[in-house]
Formats: structure tokens, C-alpha cells, sequence
């Protein structure tokens, strides 16, 4: 049956991308990014991006492709932003008679494609710095200055929330929990991959020799001199660690691929706790 939109997500390296083209293919669709590291240009083989080792256009074998790739490393996106985009190409892909497929493993783009968001406050330049730097100098004692309610940890989400904090002296939490608004598809026919844990582990060991085939290290050599935040992608990290002489190429691999394993277990509670599919696929 086909709908009228579609969100397909899974852990990383599941195969969703691939299930997502050939269901393009078979209904007519347009395939539009969903994941916040594949929307970077320059990281394709990092970010296990459709479009590693291809050439950088508006389609792969005749389905078109969107948001992937659009952003230079030195250039930050906002939820807001992407959700802007986002609807913009879900309007485009409607009036041109194709259906969306909004495709990616990140939870809160996911979470905001089908809930929209909670009004955030504009942020000053000054102020953002300020808070990246604070978090960047002892992100322990940046925590200790936001609410108990804020149980997040990693250093890009710390900074977001004392950077909201700093603007208006109100805690982001307050904000989170007001009206959401700006939901782009709430009523998308929703698929999740999730194959078995040990099918996903080999997929894992398997694609990361394929990523370092592809390129890898030199995108994470221009990570490091665009000074894009390299925690953000896991395979970034241990490869700028390797460049900078911190640890050998063996650690930085094993480390990528245990890093990328914790993250599909962090990502396969996500979509049992926050995610309601219409349909689980388990093998493709």
C-alpha cells in the first residue's frame, strides 16, 4: 500500500537507506535526509552518507535526493532550521506528485518531523560562543548550572541548553515543556529496521573497513581544519585523535567500532521508548 509520506529509521548501518531507494523507486519517492551529520558536506564517508563515493548531485539512479550534503563544515544548523528545510522539500515533493520519504537515524529530527518542537528563544553570537567555551573548558561544572531535570550529557546539548540559560536566565526545560508546534509529518506511515543485535555488529565491523577505503581520513583531516565539532560524529573523533598522534590507527578503529555499537544500542532504546512504528522490518 502506498501512503501519502513515509519516516524510515533504524540503527546505523541497518540498511534503511538502502530499503528507503528501493521503496523510491518502486512508489515514485523523493528520499530527504533525516540524519544531522549526512546533511554536512565533506564527511560522506564519516557519516555513512548515500552519496560516499559518489558524485555530490540532486539524485542517485534516478530518485531524487535532498538535504544531503548541503552544508560546509564550518556552518551550524539549527532543529528549527532543518525543520524549515525539511518542509519546504516535503511541499516540493508533494507538488511535483512524488512521496516523501524522510530517511535517517537521529532521534530528535525524527521526534520533530512527527511533533514539531517547543518555541526556543533566539540565541546572540556572543552568547553561543560563551557557552561552547564554558562546556568546552568543564562541562561538569556547566551542567551544575542547569536544572536537575536536564539529564542530558553530551557536550553538544549542554552547551544548547546553557546558551538558553545565559539568553534569558530561564532554564531550557521551561521551554521544552510548552505547546510543540511546527510538525512537518505527524501522520507519516512510520518503519523502523531493527535487525538482530549480532547482524547489526557484523554490518558494523564490515562497513567501517569500507569507510576508510572510501576516504575517511581525509575528511577527518578536514574536520579538523575547518574546526567543525568532531564529537559529533562518531569515526571523527578517533580519526582526528589519530591525526593529532593521541592513539594508534588499530585503537581509533576498535574504538570507532565500539563507539558505533554503543551508539546503535542508545539509538535501538530511543525507538523503543519514543518512536511508534506502523510496521518493524527485521531482516531486508
Amino acid at each position: 500500500m502506498k501512503y501519502d509520506a513515509y519516516i524510515i529509521t533504524g540503527p546505523t548501518a541497518s540498511g534503511k537507506s538502502s530499503f528507503a531507494h528501493a521503496l523510491a523507486r518502486e512508489i515514485g519517492g523523493v528520499i530527504i535526509n533525516a540524519d544531522s551529520v549526512q546533511i554536512y558536506r565533506g564527511i560522506e564517508n564519516i557519516s555513512a552518507s548515500p552519496f560516499a563515493g559518489r558524485e555530490i548531485t540532486n539524485e542517485i539512479d534516478g530518485v531524487p535526493y535532498r538535504l544531503f550534503s548541503i552544508l560546509p563544515l564550518t556552518e551550524q544548523i539549527s532543529v528549527v532550521e532543518y525543520l524549515n528545510l525539511a518542509r519546504a522539500e516535503y511541499e516540493n515533493a508533494i507538488k511535483s506528485g512524488r512521496t516523501p520519504i524522510f530517511v535517517g537515524g537521529t532521534g530528535y529530527y525524527i521526534n520533530a518531523l512527527i511533533n514539531g518542537i517547543s518555541p526556543m528563544p533566539d540565541i546572540d553570537d556572543d552568547v553561543r560562543v560563551k557557552a561552547r567555551d564554558m562546556v568546552a573548558r568543564d562541562i561538569d561544572a556547566a551542567r551544575k548550572m542547569l536544572p536537575n531535570d536536564f539529564t542530558a550529557t553530551d557536550p553538544q546539548r549542554v552547551a544548547r541548553a546553557l546558551e538558553v540559560f545565559l539568553q534569558t536566565g530561564t532554564h531550557i526545560t521551561e521551554f521544552q515543556n510548552a505547546a510543540r508546534v511546527g510538525a512537518v509529518v505527524p501522520n507519516a506511515h512510520r518503519i523502523l529496521i531493527n535487525p538482530d543485535v549480532d547482524v547489526l555488529r557484523t554490518a558494523i565491523a564490515a562497513r567501517i573497513p569500507e569507510m576508510m577505503s572510501g576516504g575517511a581520513l581525509a575528511e577527518a583531516r578536514a574536520v579538523i581544519d575547518s574546526g567543525w565539532d568532531e564529537s559529533r560524529a562518531i569515526g571523527a573523533s578517533q580519526l582526528c585523535a589519530y591525526l593529532r598522534g593521541e592513539i594508534t590507527m588499530d585503537d581509533a578503529i576498535q574504538n570507532w567500532i565500539t563507539k558505533t555499537n554503543q551508539y546503535a544500542k542508545r539509538q535501538r532504546t530511543w525507538f523503543r521508548t519514543q518512536y511508534k512504528p506502523d510496521e518493524i522490518i527485521t531482516k531486508i
